[in-house]
């Protein structure tokens, strides 16, 4: 299974988001994070994405008789390199597109069946503005947008912090 396959799969995307805030997490702790996906599935998606390498067994520990595995994200892995996405059909696309959708409702619908959930206090948003640029203003968009976000991806769990989703989607309208 390539890299773009593993990845757009919609329960190992949401493995990849809990496991991108920089913490290793259990199998357990993980089914915690997404309790709507029954724990066989969810095992069995963290293990295609450990055998290839995208998670990493971080700590192993011994709880009542089994060994209980922490898992940690590889980012350099936990990505679709320019040349396969250069090469990708636009079903490809299609099919990414629809899987990062999906993704993205399961983990909003998670988020507001939490305890406490409060979208305005949150500041959660989900804006939509159609803006009109050049090639070279859109690349200029792009460079300045990674170089705010860049930063902020490296950012480590610490008091104070909540972990995120940020999900730029761009594509033209016309």
């Amino acid at each position: 299974m390539d890299d773009l396959e593993l990845l757009v799969h919609p329960v190992r995307l949401r493995v990849v988001h809990a496991l991108s805030g920089g913490r290793p997490l259990t199998t357990t702790e993980l089914a915690e994070r997404i309790h709507d996906v029954s724990k066989a599935t969810l095992y069995r998606h963290v293990g295609l994405l450990a055998e290839a390498g995208i998670l990493e067994v971080a700590e192993e520990q011994r709880v009542r008789g089994a060994v209980e595995r922490s898992y940690r994200l590889r980012r350099d892995r936990a990505v679709v390199d320019a040349d396969t996405a250069a090469s990708a059909t636009l079903d490809d696309h299609r099919k990414v597109f629809a899987t990062a959708m999906t993704t993205l409702i399961a983990e909003f619908t998670a988020y507001l069946g939490r305890a406490g959930a409060d979208p305005a206090e949150d500041l959660v948003g989900y804006r939509q503005h159609s803006v009109w640029l050049s090639h070279e203003e859109l690349t200029d968009l792009i460079t300045d947008l990674r170089e705010v976000l860049l930063p902020r991806l490296r950012n480590e769990p610490a008091p104070g912090r909540r972990q995120h989703l940020i999900s730029p989607i761009l594509f033209p309208l016309e």
